[in-house]
């Protein structure tokens, strides 16, 4: 059913009571869950809140705003977007929905997309690994404590099938991580339990357009063998399992809460030292 809109309220107050009511269960109920589950928020934390221009960042952003009106501790957010070389119609449709979602963005500027525009291998990491580093530094010199970035639950369970079947490795996509580089700085992921179904299902109730990937390097056809096409075959093959197994996302995702280390052959601890299993076999 789609939503009535009443008279004389502004889209932001919409979007807002959408999440208080009809996707409280499945946005905001999730949202804080995450928080107190895995510890993202505490008190006095300075939090920039990452906005790309997507669908998922500027959904975080709300629901940031919702949390500071509960208030139950003080912090304090700052909406930060970072433009890494977005043509002009990228870059005012951002400021369009911020502006329409009553959302204070700061916007500074870098050059990443032409600097990674023509590197043949693994553009997407290095993209990320160099916008990771500049949300980093101009979050410290905003005083910022945190970042939050809009990864969701898809996103964790694609990481793990990603790891194994691509690159051979078993890992997950961390709810929270320390930074190595900047000091007394982390990365939260609040969005961790949400479903990207219910974010596509919100915005299209809220009637919103958002930004879909403004890359320059994913418009060259090649892109379909990079990162972001075996993120595609992921998503292909874990709905094509889903249809035999209603709860193989769910068996994914709690895959790496259910290790048990004696029956790995090897594995790394936190130093990157090397444990085989042969080790404790010979004692």
């Amino acid at each position: 059913m789609r939503k009535i809109q009443k008279e004389g309220t502004s889209k932001a107050f919409q979007v807002e009571e959408s999440l208080r009511k009809r996707f409280k269960k499945e946005l905001f109920s999730k949202f804080c869950r995450a928080i107190n589950e895995y510890d993202l928020i505490s008190p006095n934390d300075k939090i920039a809140v990452c906005i790309s221009g997507g669908k998922d960042s500027f959904l975080m952003a709300k629901l940031f705003q919702e949390l500071k009106r509960h208030n139950k501790f003080p912090f304090e957010v700052v909406f930060l977007c970072m433009d890494p070389g977005y043509n002009e119609k990228n870059r005012a449709l951002i400021e369009e929905n911020a502006k329409m979602l009553e959302i204070p963005l700061t916007i500074f500027e870098t050059d990443i997309f032409e600097n990674v525009v023509n590197v043949e291998k693994s553009p997407c990491y290095l993209c990320a690994r160099m916008r990771r580093g500049h949300l980093y530094a101009k979050a410290k010199a905003l005083g910022c404590n945190k970042i939050a970035l809009g990864h969701h639950y898809d996103d964790v369970i694609e990481t793990i099938l990603m790891g194994m079947l691509f690159s051979g490795q078993f890992q997950t996509m961390m709810p929270k991580i320390k930074s190595t580089n900047f000091k007394g700085m982390q990365l939260i992921r609040p969005m961790y339990l949400i479903r990207e179904s219910d974010i596509l299902h919100w915005k299209d109730y809220n009637e919103l357009k958002f930004l879909q990937c403004a890359c320059k390097f994913t418009e060259k056809e090649s892109s379909a063998h990079g990162e972001e096409g075996k993120r595609k075959q992921t998503k292909e093959l874990i709905a094509k399992l889903k249809q035999s197994d209603p709860i193989i996302e769910n068996n994914i995702f709690k895959s790496v809460e259910n290790v048990n280390l004696n029956t790995l052959i090897s594995y790394k601890d936190s130093r990157g030292h090397t444990h085989h299993f042969n080790d404790k076999f010979k004692k």
